[in-house]
Parts: C-alpha cells; structure tokens; sequence
C-alpha cells in the first residue's frame, strides 16, 4: 500500500518529475525548492516503494493555511491518492490550529471539485478568466474554497 511521508529537499527531483508529468502548467524547480524548504510549508507525499506518486503543498498562514497543489500521477489516478493527501493537509492545518483550510480550483476541474466539496469545501467565489487556457482553449475562472477546522482537541 503506498505510504504517506513528508518530502524533503532530496524528494526535489522526484517531485519535478511529478509535476511535469501530472500538469498541464508545472510549478518550476525553484517553486518547488522554496517550497521544500520553507518551515511555513509541509510538502507531503505518497510513495509506492521508490516512486513518488503525488504530493500535496499546503503553507501556514497567521490564522489559516492554503492548499497550494495537490499534484496526482497520471497513471495513479481514482485510487484514492488525492484524498489521503487532503485528509492529510487537514490534519497538518488543524495541527497548525488553522481557523480555515483555502484553496482555489480550477471550474474545469470537476473531480477535484467533486473531491473538495466530498470533503466540506464550499465556494467562496471566484476569480474570473484566472488559469490560462489548456492547449488553445480560453482561460478559466478559478474557484475559492475553503473548509471551516475546528481547534485541535488540546488546544478546545
């Protein structure tokens, strides 16, 4: 069974390959570096024996934490990869003591939404014509969501 763990500046190659091969608009080397090496960012991973079969980025803010990619290998997809990620940013916000879990989504990206709302997402609104178009096509609107978290036990 794929393991979760928390990548590292080592995990930098595997996750560059990751993202090129899973997104039509890549983050960069450096986007990624900054990333592993940011104490405000947890970069997590799950890994089937060497290979790195997604990735999760999510950053602390003062009160709340952003999902920045949730990042899928192609041929790992509708496993149920994407939603151990998610469960396991929530878990890194409410460890944070996060008020608020926020992301932004692509319209187009229905299983995404699909997992988010399954999840406890709602809309917050959108930004209108934000992500370039994919191969020609016009630009899409982004979505804003977020998930209310409660306070850690420890810290009700």
């Amino acid at each position: 069974m794929p393991e979760l763990v928390r990548l590292v500046g080592g995990d930098l190659p595997d996750l560059l390959a990751l993202e090129r091969a899973g997104q039509p608009h890549p983050w960069s080397e450096r986007q990624l570096a900054d990333a592993l090496e940011d104490e405000a960012a947890r970069v997590r991973g799950v890994r089937d024996g060497e290979t790195l079969l997604g990735q999760a980025i999510v950053y602390r803010l003062p009160f709340e934490a952003e999902l920045q990619a949730i990042t899928v290998s192609p041929r790992a997809r509708r496993r149920g990869l994407a939603r151990r990620l998610l469960e396991s940013v929530v878990e890194t916000a409410r460890g944070w003591g996060s008020e608020r879990l926020l992301l932004e989504v692509r319209a187009g990206n229905a299983p995404a939404l699909a997992l988010y709302r399954a999840a406890g997402f709602t809309e917050d609104g959108r930004r209108r014509g934000y992500y370039p178009g994919v191969a020609g096509a016009p630009r899409e609107d982004a979505v804003l969501m977020s998930l209310a978290l409660a306070p850690p036990a420890e810290m009700a």
